[in-house]
């Protein structure tokens, strides 16, 4: 039996070494990020992250693609989204790339608006879409805002890097104004001046990213409701903050009924889309989300989905919550676009680090993906990692 000396001993060995642990494990599996940061180039993880995107849009081979659709069509059409919004940011980042960035964005969008066209909103949603009649504009009239805001947001995208551009020999610039009069039309119907995603279910991350959209459009030069963002906002900030944690909640009822309070899954995606609308609004959102939700063990970071422990119920947003730690796959992925975004570069190596243990990186041929994620994770990840140049010309323009 060991003495009293040798156990204190003992403990003292077992406390260095995790306190060694603790030092270098971040460091042992944080990537390189000093060309996340201001000007400098993009790592060449990063560049293989979308390189590897960028091929399957560039193929014929979409079986990853498919099969991630035959889980949740959501998935496939927010794939789409953050990867047009990555090359976007590309475009802007690296010029002499932008002809392939934007060609591939082009077919991208092309293909979206096809698929829409050929099969209506519905392709890109869940079936209970069809389970119960939409508030505004039923039957036939019914409009998703998951749909038309992401589609106005690709499209805006794409006209401020790309002046002029057409596709299918229209011009982006009147496909712009089309949509954004659909989404303008929607949510000033709303009594709470929010739109639909589902029957009877207005989403904070689809009414934010419609109003980015909205915004997005404006600094390209096309005419859309302008007073619609900051009208938005003054409503939200009366009706849809939570008063304990001082969040936005995550999905109400057309009429302004919360349903699901502050969720990871939405928030940290609204104070990004939020700083094209109210800056200082948008960095007290991250503030408090990161205080609320972000966690740090060892140097790992990670995001819980829900303020409190059993709030909510595990989504396909949320993904499978970790017991103990409460953290969540989706949370934890567009917590590295809110760190990204306003600069919290702890938190952000933390999150990266954490990715990097314990997603299974894959590296090969030039190509990065990780084998715990799937092409909507990793297209979130490529535009958080190359989030920075749009915003910052919609802000410069729109000053």
């Amino acid at each position: 039996m060991p003495t009293r000396r040798e156990f204190l001993g003992g403990a003292a060995c077992l406390g260095l070494s995790a306190l060694g642990w603790r030092a270098a494990a971040p460091r042992l599996f944080t990537p390189e990020t000093a060309g996340l940061y201001g000007d400098a180039p993009l790592p060449a993880w990063v560049l293989a992250l979308v390189e590897g995107q960028l091929q399957t849009w560039e193929g014929r081979d979409r079986s990853a693609l498919l099969a991630m659709r035959s889980t949740n069509p959501e998935w496939d059409f927010m794939g789409r989204t953050f990867l047009v919004l990555a090359l976007a940011n590309l475009a802007l980042r690296r010029p002499a790339d932008a002809p392939r960035y934007l060609d591939v964005a082009r077919g991208i969008v092309a293909a979206t608006l096809e698929a829409e066209s050929e099969a209506s909103m519905y392709f890109f949603l869940l079936p209970y879409a069809r389970a119960k009649p939409w508030r505004c504009g039923g039957g036939e009239g019914a409009r998703s805002l998951f749909v038309d805001g992401e589609l106005l947001l690709m499209l805006a995208a794409l006209e401020l890097v790309e002046a002029g551009a057409t596709l299918a020999g229209v011009a982006v610039r009147e496909h712009i104004e089309a949509r954004a009069q659909l989404v303008a039309a929607q949510m000033r119907a709303g009594p709470g001046l929010s739109a639909e995603s589902y029957p009877d279910e207005c989403w904070t991350f689809c009414n934010t990213t419609a109003l980015a959209g909205l915004r997005v459009a404006e600094a390209a030069g096309v005419s859309v409701d302008a007073a619609l963002p900051g009208d938005w906002l003054a409503q939200a900030r009366a009706s849809l903050v939570e008063a304990n944690s001082g969040l936005l909640v995550s999905s109400y009822t057309w009429d302004g009924e919360t349903l699901d309070g502050p969720e990871g899954s939405s928030i940290w995606m609204a104070a990004h889309n939020l700083q094209v609308i109210d800056p200082s609004f948008a960095r007290g959102q991250y503030e408090r989300a990161r205080a609320t939700l972000g966690r740090s063990v060892m140097g790992f970071g990670y995001a819980r989905e829900w303020p409190r422990r059993g709030e909510g119920a595990m989504d396909v947003d949320s993904g499978p919550v970790l017991p103990l730690l409460d953290a969540s796959p989706g949370s934890s992925g567009l917590a590295v676009l809110g760190a990204r975004a306003f600069d919290d570069r702890a938190y952000l190596e933390g999150l990266l680090a954490a990715l990097n243990y314990a997603a299974f990186p894959d590296d090969a041929g030039g190509r990065l993906r990780f084998r715990a994620s799937n092409a909507v994770g990793d297209a979130v990840l490529s535009y958080a990692l190359c989030s920075g140049p749009l915003w910052a010309r919609v802000l410069g323009v729109l000053a």
